[in-house]
């Protein structure tokens, strides 16, 4: 098994960190949905939430940088409660409020939102008492990330259905404080400039090359990831059993949540450049798989459990090689950049794959899914030379 272990509490914090990160993955649906029932309009919802996921993508990195300048507690304390407040607010519309309203909110969040995530995995290698376990750790942590994604947008939904769509936001508004407020009170997070004081690069993380590939390769996976969850939506509404969308999604996380587990067993065999194109690989051509699924659900679900069981190992792969590959001064903004590549994608990919089942089917949308997944294999592996360890980077963790 891992040990996450000498810092005292480390186990703690990887568990507040999911705490604090589970009101994040039910941000998008509860704003969609709260949004809808405020205005009267789907269309104006799509635009609320376009405007925090494009936010989200410009204020992860940046406090992530923050983080790695100043430290992770002010920035995280101050950036959930923003967050917080602002969700708050927008918990507290009224219905028929102008459109321009709910935007620069939900616009605000999205640049406030903690970058716990990428603080998180910034600090796994100094809680670690073995390196060779880093590619474990991510694995866990990963593994424990596809946790919120599979409860937070139900729990969302079931406390809107329960009380009210507003209800939803601010519950996960104090939760998402709470939480934050609990990790950057840890000692591994108040500690966390510790070591940090190496020049920041002109350009920050994406100022490497590796990382530049790595975004590439991320930005692509998002696409897949967006492509999919549109298409099987799409394809249980073509074979008349809409419902059945959910549980199928539900089998794509639980077969990634088996891929972390054994990546946890695997360890070293899937660390390195030869890894991660060989995880590319199978997430690609598991996907791909897909296309000739689409017309049984059945058929559908069982592929996307195998098919899943390549995303976890995958992240945890693309995370141990940035504490090689991104500069000492800049860690979390690299984190947090590969957080912003994987969510613009997912965004291209929905809107793309949605345009595309509309016209052509959810068998097409698949294929964009198992393109996505080539683009990201053929960039990891034509850029393989960019992967190299940047010595550098090495010594300023020695």
């Amino acid at each position: 098994m891992l040990s996450i272990a000498p810092a005292p509490g480390a186990r703690r914090l990887l568990s507040v960190s999911i705490v604090a990160r589970l009101p994040l993955a039910t941000l998008s649906i509860a704003l969609l949905v709260h949004t809808q029932h405020v205005t009267g309009s789907f269309a104006s919802a799509g635009i609320v939430t376009a405007a925090y996921a494009v936010a989200l993508g410009v204020g992860g990195p940046f406090l992530g940088g923050l983080a790695d300048r100043r430290g992770q507690t002010g920035v995280l304390l101050g950036s959930a409660a923003v967050a917080a407040a602002l969700l708050v607010a927008t918990a507290l519309l009224p219905g028929g409020t102008p459109l321009v309203v709910p935007v620069a909110l939900a616009t605000g969040i999205g640049l406030a939102t903690p970058p716990v995530g990428a603080c998180l995995r910034a600090l796994l290698p100094s809680l670690l008492d073995d390196r060779d376990a880093l590619g474990g750790a991510y694995a866990v942590e990963a593994s424990a990330s596809e946790l919120t994604w599979v409860f937070g947008p139900p729990l969302a939904l079931a406390v809107g259905a329960l009380w009210s769509t507003g209800a939803a936001l601010a519950a996960g508004g104090l939760v998402l404080f709470a939480a934050t407020a609990a990790f950057a009170a840890e000692p591994a997070s108040r500690s966390a400039r510790s070591g940090r004081e190496a020049t920041r690069p002109r350009g920050g993380a994406l100022q490497v090359p590796a990382m530049r590939t790595l975004v590439l390769v991320m930005a692509a996976v998002g696409v897949l990831f967006g492509a999919v969850e549109v298409a099987v939506t799409a394809a249980a509404e073509t074979l008349d059993d809409a419902a059945a969308a959910a549980p199928l999604l539900g089998l794509w996380g639980a077969g990634s949540l088996i891929g972390g587990v054994v990546a946890t067993r695997i360890g070293s065999a899937l660390e390195g450049t030869a890894g991660l194109v060989g995880m590319l690989a199978a997430l690609a051509a598991g996907h791909l798989a897909l296309v000739l699924a689409a017309g049984s659900l059945a058929g559908i679900g069982a592929v996307l459990l195998v098919a899943g069981a390549a995303i976890a190992p995958t992240y945890a792969t693309v995370h141990a090689m940035v504490d090689d590959v991104a500069p000492a001064s800049a860690v979390t903004e690299a984190f947090a950049w590969l957080a912003t590549a994987a969510a613009l994608g997912a965004a291209v990919g929905a809107a793309t794959g949605g345009a595309i089942a509309e016209h052509t089917g959810p068998a097409a949308t698949f294929a964009l899914a198992a393109g996505a997944g080539l683009l990201a294999w053929l960039t990891a592996a034509v850029r393989t030379p960019t992967l190299a360890p940047a010595a550098p980077a090495l010594a300023a963790r020695m």
